[in-house]
């Protein structure tokens, strides 16, 4: 780049957008990068207070802000996502579709530790739909060198930053256990709450079994819902450290893998993750999912239905964001519920 005086600047390229700012009004470039300065585009310059004025010298090893800019949508883009046009040294990404987005938070730590350059994305592992942002990249000067992108793809790795996991609708079987709901002590109020949660995604309950609290029967009746096939299995009730509570000693028995009994997450805390040898999963819903509006099932549902695996790191990570706050009116997912991971 080379600094010259506005007036004298006739028949050089600008290096860069010139922005105008009118309060309520506009904030736009009224000139981009490219742009031949003209006898009249003087005042216009001037008036947005511009007295000097960038012009472009071509060097080989610098690179400009907008062709920095898409080298790090490069490291960030991948399928169903597509970009914006370059703007004030700016370029977003746009979901092409529903889904859950996952970013690659090393990787991204990594590039924004550079300097000189920055990705910000939304936060990794939340829903999204058509048409959202999902990410927006700069370089901070005008120009950089060319050894600096190249250490941004170093670090960003092979594989791009953001990834857009489809969310398919799946079936799923419950499995209520409790002898006070079994012998109609109790209406069953928990069943009707996860169907309404599974609709919102399109999910379809096909098998619902109400057990006593023995062990025996409510293997039985994981077992049955295996291998009927369904995508999905949830177990209601007996998730407690009472002595008669039987239902994680039951999903254990039924040959699925643990991954994790207990969560950093209130409401949520009794939650158990768990997989059938075949990748299925099979949930043991904590009572707080019945009454509470937000609670570990909302954080772990979209990943199940996207099959991204919830690893016992993962769980680990949310308590860190894990306290819902219970607010008056809920926001969520605007809010830090889940977001400190």
């Amino acid at each position: 780049m080379k600094l010259m005086k506005t007036e004298d600047a006739v028949g050089q390229v600008l290096c860069h957008d010139i922005t105008q700012i009118i309060r309520g009004v506009t904030k736009d470039a009224v000139f981009r990068k490219g742009h031949v300065i003209t006898e009249e585009d003087i005042p216009v310059l001037l008036s947005v207070g511009k007295e000097h004025v960038y012009i472009w010298e071509k060097d080989e090893n610098m690179l400009h802000e907008n062709e920095a800019a898409d080298i790090l949508r490069q490291i960030c883009q991948s399928d169903g996502m597509h970009a914006t046009e370059p703007k004030e040294g700016k370029i977003e990404l746009i979901a092409d579709t529903d889904g859950l987005l996952m970013v690659n938070l090393e990787g991204l730590r990594a590039v924004n530790e550079l300097g000189d350059m920055m990705i910000a994305a939304r936060t990794s592992g939340f829903p999204v739909k058509k048409g959202d942002k999902l990410c927006g990249t700069r370089v901070i000067p005008l120009v950089i060198g060319k050894e600096r992108m190249a250490l941004a793809r170093q670090a960003a790795g092979s594989k791009p930053l953001l990834k857009l996991y489809p969310m398919k609708p799946k079936t799923y079987g419950v499995v209520t256990t409790g002898s006070e709901v079994f012998y109609g002590r109790i209406e069953d109020t928990f069943t009707p709450v996860i169907e309404e949660k599974l609709k919102e995604y399109g999910c379809e309950m096909k098998l619902h079994q109400t057990v006593s609290d023995d062990p025996e029967e409510i293997v039985r009746a994981i077992c049955q819902m295996r291998d009927a096939g369904l995508d999905m299995i949830f177990c209601t009730g007996g998730m407690s450290v009472d002595p008669d509570d039987r239902t994680p000693l039951a999903i254990r028995r039924s040959g699925a893998h643990i991954v994790s009994y207990g969560a950093p997450v209130l409401p949520g805390a009794m939650f158990l993750m768990a997989y059938l040898e075949d990748g299925r999963p099979v949930c043991g819903l904590p009572g707080c999912v019945m009454y509470a509006k937000r609670t570990i099932f909302d954080l772990v549902l979209p990943r199940l239905l996207a099959d991204v695996p919830v690893t016992a790191r993962w769980l680990a990570g949310l308590g860190n964001g894990g306290l819902c706050l219970n607010c008056p009116e809920c926001h969520f997912p605007n809010c830090g519920f889940g977001k400190g991971v």
